[in-house]
This record gives structure tokens, sequence and C-alpha cells, in this order.
């Protein structure tokens, strides 16, 4: 049985659908990440001839990572098909990209057919990020490069905790741990990752505009545990009074945590038997970054 933060696919799917149309116009959030993710790129010296922008939503990053390797193949996939439609919408004759509908537990991709991997804020709405990792691990080709964006534990951090005061249920999803993640990496085959934080706080005018951001972007509470039908009045009556601005500020502060991470790609060894020994050549261990 699914424990109480289980993401269903299915609800993802449904609920990036829903804010497909909207989800710029409400994104100031994942635009300024998005664009701090694709900064660092500046950083790596990499020709890579196929880039897979994974969540790649209405095609933003789609279309920069195409402008940035002018002769790459870009391949922009997403498990929402309307947000699909709206990356449509980036496209021009001369710098397109491919668009795939998927779920990135399970990527229609060819082993090791990418030179690089992109994702922003798409993990967090992974139920399984360790199979994501193997899937990452397993299209890119070696000396290809994973760099990816995702929440941490501390954000909504304000909301999470008026919300326990209030009722037992799940109101915020768990947020993995930037070390955890590191685990993850390591795990699924790749080398050389480097993680690191960043502590953003977002003003809102009052709770109902966070709420309604949350709405327009599709990052509604979809956790199996949550609570079922509408939110009681006094719930959120109470909530209101909870998470409130402040009377010096006069506004209301919001906690994102945002997770940098990237690694490399090494050569794929057979699964172990048994008793069998693993050798690994020297060149791996001794890898330098570029």
């Amino acid at each position: 049985m699914p424990d109480e933060f289980y993401l269903d696919p299915a609800r993802v799917r449904r609920s990036f659908n829903k804010a497909a149309t909207g989800y710029d116009a409400a994104a100031a959030v994942p635009t300024e990440i998005r664009n701090r993710l694709l900064e660092r790129l500046d950083l790596v010296k990499l020709q890579p001839k196929v880039v897979l922008d994974l969540g790649a939503g209405t095609g933003h990053a789609s279309k920069a990572l195409k402008q940035r390797y002018k002769t790459a193949e870009v391949i922009a996939l997403d498990i929402a098909p309307r947000m699909l439609e709206e990356a449509n919408r980036r496209q021009s004759w001369l710098k397109r990209f491919h668009r795939v509908i998927a779920d990135a537990h399970k990527l229609p991709i060819k082993d090791a057919s990418a030179q690089l991997v992109f994702s922003n804020l798409m993990l967090e709405w992974c139920h399984d990020p360790d199979a994501v990792f193997q899937e990452m691990r397993r299209v890119l080709q070696p000396g290809g490069l994973l760099t990816f964006a995702t929440l941490g534990p501390d954000t909504l951090r304000e909301l999470r905790e008026s919300w326990r005061k209030i009722d037992p249920h799940p109101h915020v999803h768990r947020f993995i741990d930037m070390h955890d993640l590191g685990d993850a990496l390591v795990r699924a085959g790749l080398a050389e990752p480097v993680m690191d934080t960043e502590r953003l706080t977002v003003t809102y005018p009052h709770l109902d505009a966070l709420m309604q951001e949350l709405t327009a972007t599709g990052s509604t509470n979809l956790a199996h545990g949550r609570s079922r039908g509408l939110t009681p009045k006094g719930h959120l009556a109470s909530l209101r009074e909870a998470v409130r601005p402040t009377p010096e500020k006069g506004a209301l502060s919001v906690s994102v945590e945002v997770v940098y991470g990237h690694a490399w790609a090494t050569e794929l060894r057979p699964r172990r038997r048994a008793g069998d020994e693993v050798r690994v050549p020297l060149s791996v261990l001794t890898r330098t970054k570029r």
C-alpha cells in the first residue's frame, strides 16, 4: 500500500494538464530557479549532440538549451501532454526541439544516447527518485552530465508547520534532503556528485495569494494521505490566522529551499553475481571535472 506521501503519476499528469495554459503567468519562482540552473552550465565545457530536458513543462528551458547548443538535438519530455502543447509555442523554424510525452520513471529513450540530461523542478513530483536517477544514468552516454534542481525539505516550511497544528493529514509534499539525493545518485551509478542548496524567501501579500499561485502552477497537494473532500472553513480560518503577514513587513514570507545537483555518467557495468570480482578502470576513479 502506498505511504501517505506517495504521488500517483496519473494525478500529477492531471494537475499539470489543468494548469498548462496559465502556468507561465504564475511561475515566477520556477522561472527564476530555471534561469539559475541554466547559468550553471556556463561553468561546464560540453558540446552535446543530444540533450534531454526532463520535466520540460512549457518548453522555456528546451528553447534555451537549443539556443545554447545550436547543433544539438533537444528532446523536451514531460508527463503532461498539455504542457507540451504549450511548449510548441516556443518553437521556431530554425531552432526546433522534439516533444515527448512520458513518465520519467520509465523513459522511452535509448541507452547511452544523450550527453546532457537537464531537469528543473521535476524530481519532487516523482514517487521513486532512485528509479528516475537510474533511468537518467541509463540514457546518458559515458562522460555525459546530469544537472538538476529540485526542492528541499525547508520549502513551504511555514505552511507545513501551521497545518500540523490543525489536522494530521499531509498538506505539503515530502521534499528530499540534499544528502539523500546525493546518495541516490551514487546508487544509480553516477559519479562525482556535487550537491548544494540555496535558500530563497518569497513574499506574498497574504496566504490566499500563495495558495492561488500554487494552484495556478499545478503545485497542489497530491499526496496519497491528503484529506479527501473540501477543506473545512474552520481549518482555513485557522490557517489564515497561523500564516499571516508580519506587521513590520506587511507581507507573508515563505521559504523555498532549492537543491542543485550534478553528476557524471561513467561506463555502465554488468550486474555483479555472487563471488564475481569487479574491476573498475583507474581512469574512472581519477576523472576530473571539466
